[in-house]
């Protein structure tokens, strides 16, 4: 990965790391994982002391910080530094402490993960899912378990632009207009592990007609991933209520309302809105 244009904001370097996890190679992902066990730590670290605690070299060190997206060594120690600087002063076990201040700290945690979940993202990848969806001349959506909720989103963003596009919950007919698509078509396949065998046998018969793949994942590793011809890798959260899907179908929500966004131009989201609205309380129509 090449270094970000823009730092992480302020409190997301350790959802940043997070979210690049699973692209590293084993000896990268365990300086990583100091880094995310124990990142005041490493805020005062050298190169050589973060090498010592992952059991690796210096140069693996400046690699991992580099796929990671950083400049290097350097630009994240002295963002940790920030970080930590920033919660100077907090009671990192207040919103933990009943279940208002609970709700708090899991609000809070997700607008962190949310603010570092485009660190894995490729650019290019974006542009080119971008171009398919809008040049297809058919758009099957499919999102499967957590997922099925922002697949959906997307879905409904779009046929209010007056796009084709078929979003079914049925796994039998999911497979069925998979099998369909061809050259022109494109599917957009939801799955947060990358791994829900529904969504990825409908991405299988999908590649096997022809269609183009656009796969949103956090794993860029995961079988989606790696069958998607547009895999976007969006990340997932960093913070303890992360490991309970609280984050994750947030990102995924928030990322494809945007991507849909991106596909329409000024006139047909103008005229999404309207029949969104039309649907929601027809009486307003």
């Amino acid at each position: 990965m090449t270094p970000r244009s823009e730092v992480p904001p302020v409190g997301t370097v350790v959802s940043s790391i997070r979210a690049g996890l699973s692209a590293l190679a084993p000896s990268e992902r365990r300086v990583a994982e100091v880094c995310l066990d124990r990142p005041d730590e490493v805020a005062w670290f050298s190169a050589a002391d973060l090498a010592g605690a992952a059991g690796t070299s210096t140069a693996t060190v400046v690699r991992t910080c580099q796929n990671l997206g950083f400049g290097g060594f350097q630009q994240l120690r002295m963002l940790l530094l920030r970080d930590l600087g920033s919660r100077h002063g907090d009671d990192p076990e207040a919103g933990e402490r009943s279940g208002p201040l609970l709700v708090q700290t899991i609000v809070r945690e997700v607008a962190s993960d949310l603010a570092g979940s485009l660190s894995p993202l490729s650019h290019d990848a974006l542009g080119s899912a971008v171009d398919a969806v809008r040049g297809a001349e058919r758009v099957l959506v499919v999102g499967n378990g957590g997922s099925a909720p922002a697949a959906a989103s997307f879905a409904v963003r779009m046929l209010g632009s007056g796009r084709r596009v078929d979003a079914p919950t049925d796994a039998i007919l999911q497979q069925v207009l998979a099998q369909q698509l061809g050259d022109g078509d494109v599917l957009v396949a939801v799955s947060d592990t990358g791994l829900n065998p529904r969504t990825v046998e409908v991405a299988e018969a999908a590649c096997a007609a022809g269609a183009v793949v656009v796969g949103v994942t956090a794993h860029p590793r995961s079988r989606l991933a790696r069958l998607a011809d547009h895999p976007l890798v969006v990340g997932g959260g960093a913070g303890p209520y992360s490991g309970h899907s609280v984050s994750a179908p947030v990102i995924q929500t928030a990322f494809l309302l945007a991507l849909a966004q991106v596909c329409l131009d000024v006139t047909d989201d103008a005229r999404s809105i309207e029949t969104v609205a039309a649907l929601i309380d027809p009486t307003d129509a």
